[in-house]
């Protein structure tokens, strides 16, 4: 990767070293050189360390004295995350399916075909990703609730680092839009509490699907910490 003079250089960093752990090219317990990545791109360590700042508030690097590593994941933060997006995009479904608009509700659908014509189409892993992301994100904004939105965004971090492990897996996608379109049947027929119970299903069956890739993969269960 080239620095690009008009962009602050630290936003740089926060992207490329958040991408590089996304795609494992940065394992989970492995160092992050700050002295390697100035000499590497001609920099201060200044835009690097802020960078780090942020991945460290989202809790996609951890400062262990004078060294930063990545974030190592553990059996126990799958659950503990996935149980806080339970209750709080339980809740957030549940009001979005009460106060939304017929135009949002239209946003959200079209989300969903959306991201059923990118499955049709072959296209990559990232931009399918991205949808799903969005479809959440759609539930959430349209709550009306901004600190319940905070409470979800200082986990942002985390919940990419387990949604883009979540996609592992033959027909995954398919699996995930069939679960969304279930939760949007009943925010378009304004079922609150169905919408809600569909939500918590659709996020417990992605936690029985993250620990299966844990319990199956030799190279996730070296690194991963059993606690």
């Amino acid at each position: 990767m080239s620095l690009e003079r008009k962009n602050p250089y630290y936003v740089q960093f926060y992207q490329m070293i958040k991408q590089m752990i996304f795609e494992g090219k940065i394992k989970p317990g492995e160092r992050i050189n700050e002295t390697q990545f100035a000499k590497e791109y001609n920099v201060s360590k200044s835009p690097i360390r802020e960078a780090i700042r942020i991945l460290e508030k989202e809790g996609l690097l951890v400062v262990d004295r004078s060294k930063v590593i990545v974030y190592k994941p553990t059996l126990k933060d799958v659950e503990d995350i996935y149980y806080c997006r339970m209750a709080l995009e339980s809740f957030a479904v549940k009001r979005t399916t009460s106060i939304a608009s017929d135009q949002e509700l239209q946003q959200i659908e079209a989300i969903l075909d959306e991201t059923e014509a990118a499955i049709n189409a072959n296209e990559d892993a990232n931009t399918i990703i991205a949808l799903n992301e969005q479809f959440h994100h759609y539930i959430l904004n349209y709550s009306q609730n901004p600190r319940l939105l905070k409470q979800v965004n200082d986990l942002k971090g985390l919940i990419n680092y387990y949604r883009i492990l979540n996609f592992k897996g033959d027909q995954r996608a398919e699996e995930i839009l069939k679960q969304h379109r279930q939760v949007f049947r009943y925010i378009k027929d304004r079922n609150e509490s169905k919408a809600a119970e569909e939500m918590i299903q659709h996020l417990e069956m992605d936690v029985e699907h993250l620990l299966e890739i844990f319990s199956g993969s030799t190279e996730i269960a070296n690194l991963l910490d059993q606690k």
